[in-house]
């Protein structure tokens, strides 16, 4: 396997002493996962965050082999994981991406949408700009995987209705995206749900 790609970075797990797995979405290979050597030193710790946009070389000797990953930063998502709000955004569609998608099956719409919710949750003044993103995301992760969403993108005129809309397609997230899968996934969601909710206080 060789690949070289923009991709979208959306989990690192430690492995050995420095090392870490990343797993990165990509537009034509889908999710793809990668060695990085030195992954939590101090160089390449701030490449290793999800949400990170990232140039991603990936070399294996064979498709069953875990490819060894080089790493270059293109977009950095760090500065807002110290905003609690941005922070819950970044981690819940990170790790929906990275529980629910299937390795190596392309989904190039969803790398668009998650590239452009990433972009408008960083860059939006208030969650008000990107909540209807996030709502088309959940619905083309549940149609792209076969579990309806819809057949066209949510129409959402307000947070008030984004919140329904989130709460409707949670129960479809969590028994058809994520079953079978550790809690604390769903937990990252419900922890973004209640950071929503009080902007509507």
């Amino acid at each position: 396997m060789q690949l070289r790609a923009p991709a979208i970075l959306v989990a690192a797990r430690p492995h050995g002493e420095t090392a870490v797995v990343a797993r990165m979405l990509t537009e034509q290979n889908g999710l793809v996962a990668g060695y990085v050597a030195g992954g939590r030193g101090r160089q390449l710790r701030p490449v290793v965050i999800p949400g990170n946009l990232v140039e991603a070389d990936l070399r294996a000797r064979s498709d069953s082999q875990l490819p060894f990953a080089r790493l270059e930063l293109v977009t950095s998502r760090g500065p807002w994981l110290s905003e609690p709000l941005a922070a819950a955004a970044i981690n819940w569609t990170c790790a929906l991406t990275a529980s629910a998608l299937p390795e190596r099956n392309a989904y190039p719409a969803l790398y668009h949408a998650l590239g452009g919710l990433l972009d408008a949750v960083c860059g939006a003044p208030s969650a008000r700009g990107w909540a209807p993103a996030l709502v088309a995301f959940e619905s083309l992760m549940l149609r792209d995987l076969g579990y309806g969403g819809g057949e066209t993108r949510p129409q959402v005129a307000n947070l008030s209705e984004a919140l329904e809309i989130l709460d409707l397609m949670e129960p479809q997230i969590a028994r058809n995206l994520l079953a079978g899968h550790q809690s604390d996934v769903m937990a990252t969601r419900a922890l973004l749900r209640a950071r929503l909710a009080r902007m509507e206080e």
